[in-house]
């Protein structure tokens, strides 16, 4: 991978823009994963556990087979490994990438989904290097950041309650530390799982050079998003079930 402005990746400065409302914020970094959580309650100790585990599983997985680490391809499915290293071959198989392209929302939803199915708390967001797992009882907005564009942190995305738990992830050709092949500025793809939205957003990342309307309509090829939104430059390009707003 490639790190592309690198001290506003370790910085994350996007984070000083949300509004954690009435729920509490909290930053865990483990190693090199760096989570925003919000939650109802204090869940510090047990997201701890899960990316322990959760990085442990990549860990050992990476151990045993090194290409899962470096692969720009899928490596197709292996029903013996634990539950994250499956979900992100299937995300691979589903965008056609390397399966370190759903890492990071991957341990989003493994955390996000942890806290909600041990019932430690009833709402959650957990956002990873801009990969959102994201679960409310309550209608949100999520603002996209996209670099040196006019149009960064000034369009939002409505997001409705009955759509949750939804995964929202990002990729960019001018922004982040991930490896893109692209141009754009930033591509952010809705999905209900979140290892799938981030390995879309990076192919359809990959595959944005100049020609948006072209991008868009690989987009619709893929069955598992509810979205995508585009931005290059001053230009925004947008397809399926999208709400923009105006910040």
């Amino acid at each position: 991978m490639t790190k592309k402005d690198p001290l506003s990746y370790t910085e994350r400065t996007y984070r000083k823009l949300v509004n954690p409302g009435n729920l509490v914020s909290t930053r865990i970094i483990v190693e090199e994963t760096d989570l925003h959580i919000l939650a109802d309650r204090d869940v510090r100790k047990e997201s701890h556990d899960f990316i322990r585990t959760a990085r442990r599983q990549v860990a050992n997985y990476i151990h045993q087979y090194p290409e899962f680490r470096t692969s720009l391809t899928p490596m197709g499915q292996d029903s013996d490994a634990p539950p994250l290293i499956q979900a992100m071959h299937h995300a691979a198989l589903v965008a056609n990438i390397g399966p370190m392209g759903a890492v990071a929302g991957g341990i989003a939803e493994f955390v996000g989904r942890g806290l909600l199915d041990l019932g430690i708390t009833g709402e959650v967001m957990v956002e990873n290097g801009g990969d959102i797992f994201l679960h409310r009882h309550k209608d949100c907005t999520i603002g996209i950041y996209a670099g040196e564009s006019l149009l960064s942190n000034r369009v939002g995305i409505r997001i409705r309650q009955e759509s949750m738990p939804l995964g929202i992830c990002s990729s960019s050709g001018s922004i982040g530390h991930s490896l893109s092949l692209g141009t754009a500025d930033a591509v952010t793809v809705l999905a209900k799982d979140t290892t799938i939205a981030d390995t879309i957003a990076t192919r359809l990342g990959n595959e944005m050079q100049d020609d948006m309307n072209h991008v868009l309509k690989i987009a619709a090829t893929f069955p598992d998003i509810l979205g995508v939104v585009i931005i290059k430059d001053d230009t925004l390009g947008a397809r399926g079930d999208i709400e923009l707003i105006q910040l």
